[in-house]
């Protein structure tokens, strides 16, 4: 799909591809969005520019990801995609300035995109040209990083007391799923953070920040936000690591607990099992066999044999 945002209007125009398709003079953002290759090549005629693939989109090399080209200015930042549901994954998106004009390509819905376009439908003042609509929209994934970052956080506090005040005995496996989601978004996030730092590092080089200290200024805040958010990331990553280390711990002392009185009952029952055992033999020359006292004597003896190692392991402490 091709949306094209034009200077001044209330909304997004769809663009009506022909054979002499141009881009309006006025277009502020043009977003392509899983575009077809049609799309495609009608911009990059329009433009005078060759727009990455959506395969060198994916490359992790700093010169396919960031690097300027016939006057334009293309850079590709990793954005946190779905981060609500039941598998958050990070995709490419690629963000091209060139003049006036903002491209952005992606295959993926981030939440932030969608935001900051319903903000700019009812703000169109909010996008008087490329580069600060590039920095708006940088703005409004750098918060949804900071919300997604924020909600998790609140999630591994939960998990935090549940661990450490549930009852004995309580199951952990939703616990630790729930510790692991926690990472894997929070994981995402700071590649996607990662990536945004050098996005950002890079675009202080492209024409349309010559000369314009709010534009730059607006940048620089931009990279202390990126900055900060990394360092939180990385601080809550160090705290589920603990956690998962401490639910293991915990639930590898409830497992030697209890294997710790499964031994304690067998060797309980031993010496019993083995008077039972002999005094259960067949043979015809016993002479406990025909002792008058000798089963009640038997029973005493098994109960002292299990007695005394219970009272043994109490003395020591075992129990």
């Amino acid at each position: 799909m091709l949306r094209i945002l034009r200077h001044g209007a209330p909304g997004f125009d769809t663009a009506d591809l022909s054979p002499d398709w141009r881009l309006p003079e006025d277009a502020v953002w043009i977003e392509l969005v899983e575009p077809t290759r049609a799309e495609e090549v009608a911009v990059e005629r329009s433009l005078g520019l060759l727009l990455p693939t959506r395969e060198e989109m994916a490359e992790i090399e700093a010169s396919s990801r960031l690097y300027q080209e016939d006057g334009g200015t293309f850079m590709t930042a990793t954005i946190l995609v779905n981060a609500d549901g039941q598998l958050p994954t990070a995709a490419p998106v690629t963000f091209v300035l060139y003049g006036a004009k903002l491209v952005t390509i992606r295959y993926v819905e981030p939440r932030a995109f969608a935001v900051f376009a319903a903000q700019a439908e009812r703000q169109p003042s909010l996008c008087p040209n490329g580069s600060q609509t590039f920095l708006g929209l940088l703005d409004a994934v750098v918060d949804r990083t900071a919300d997604i970052l924020e909600r998790t956080a609140a999630e591994v506090e939960v998990q935090s007391r549940a661990i450490f005040s549930r009852p004995r005995g309580a199951a952990f496996e939703e616990i630790l799923n729930k510790l692991g989601r926690a990472q894997i978004v929070n994981s995402k996030a700071r590649d996607s953070l990662v990536s945004l730092a050098r996005l950002l590092s890079f675009a202080t080089l492209a024409d349309q920040f010559d000369g314009e200290k709010d534009l730059r200024d607006h940048l620089k805040s931009l990279q202390r936000d990126v900055q900060s958010i990394t360092d939180h990331s990385s601080y809550m990553a160090g705290n589920i690591t603990f956690l998962l280390d401490a639910a293991l711990g915990l639930i590898n002392i409830e497992q030697n607990s209890i294997f710790k009185v499964f031994s304690v009952f067998s060797i309980v029952f031993l010496p019993p099992t083995l008077i039972a055992g002999v005094y259960g033999m067949n043979f015809e020359h016993m002479p406990e066999l025909k002792w008058l006292d000798g089963y009640p004597m038997a029973i005493c003896l098994m109960a002292v044999a299990a007695i005394a190692p219970l009272l043994w392991f109490k003395r020591k402490g075992w129990l």
